[in-house]
């Protein structure tokens, strides 16, 4: 299976694609062009973020929470207007927003880093009513940030360590563990980009360099891949009818021969159906 071109603009760093369940639109960032673009009934949107901008989970119909490198701000769809909810490591202003999602209790979990990707210099927090606290600390590239369907634990990933970790969350959404390796791909030599859960608990892997978004089982276990035109596939999100749809980001950031493709936005209907993801809880 390979996906199909979405949308034809070409992101430096596309990331974090989410779909609006309300608005019935696609939403998904270039974080190194400082946008914000999206594209629904009303055709393609855009809006320029003015900082580094990377991750959004939704509040309402009209109202986002948007993850940038300064903090977290709610963001109006339709004026464009952004107000500040709660600033994110104010104190590391050498440090960015990167992979980002909604846990299934309403909470954000954002992941941070060095804008040079300086080894260690990040960490993944999570923003739940109005309380932001440091999860996981020594993070070199966030990423893979997802959640099982039932809340009960949560993905990440240090994306050069080349796997994605699994620990268990209590009823509130916090972590109530120890992380361990759900996923290993050393051998394979590929490293996990952004990820999201399918209905029934398979993780879809976005695979940077692999031009590739590969399926695993609960267990870790790998069941299917979903070719991508791009080069660089970044992020993943269902969509669309039924939740049928599988959104794809992409990225031309460092590719010494780039082609038109890279950083444009994909989508394919994989088998198998998504779900809305969560509200956030301000």
């Amino acid at each position: 299976m390979t996906a199909e071109l979405f949308d034809d603009r070409a992101c430096e760093l596309g990331e974090g694609a989410l779909w609006h369940p309300e608005r019935g639109q696609l939403f998904w960032f270039d974080i190194l062009g400082r946008r914000l673009l999206s594209r629904g009934a009303d055709g393609p949107l855009e809006w320029p973020m003015g900082e580094l901008t990377s991750a959004a989970g939704w509040i309402d119909r009209d109202t986002l929470l948007l993850a940038s490198e300064t903090g977290f701000f709610t963001f109006d769809i339709i004026t464009g207007a952004r107000e500040m909810v709660a600033p994110l490591e104010a104190d590391h202003p050498a440090n960015r927003s990167n992979d980002g999602r909604a846990d299934p209790a309403g909470g954000f979990w954002i992941g941070t880093m060095g804008k040079a990707a300086e080894p260690g210099h990040g960490g993944i927090w999570r923003f739940y009513k109005g309380e932001v606290r440091l999860l996981f600390d020594t993070i070199t590239i966030p990423n893979s940030i997802c959640f099982a369907p039932d809340g009960s634990r949560a993905f990440f990933a240090d994306t050069p360590t080349q796997m994605i970790r699994t620990v268990p969350l209590d009823e509130a959404g916090w972590p109530a563990g120890t992380p361990t390796v759900f996923l290993d791909l050393t051998e394979e030599k590929r490293f996990p980009d952004g990820a999201v859960t399918d209905a029934e608990g398979g993780l879809w892997s976005a695979q940077w360099g692999s031009g590739r978004v590969a399926r695993y089982f609960p267990d870790g276990t790998f069941d299917r891949a979903v070719a991508v035109p791009a080069h660089q596939s970044t992020c993943p999100a269902f969509g669309g009818t039924d939740f049928a749809t599988l959104y794809i980001t992409s990225a031309w950031e460092g590719l010494d021969a780039r082609e038109a493709v890279d950083g444009q936005t994909f989508s394919i209907v994989p088998g198998g159906t998504g779900r809305a993801e969560p509200r956030v809880l301000l």
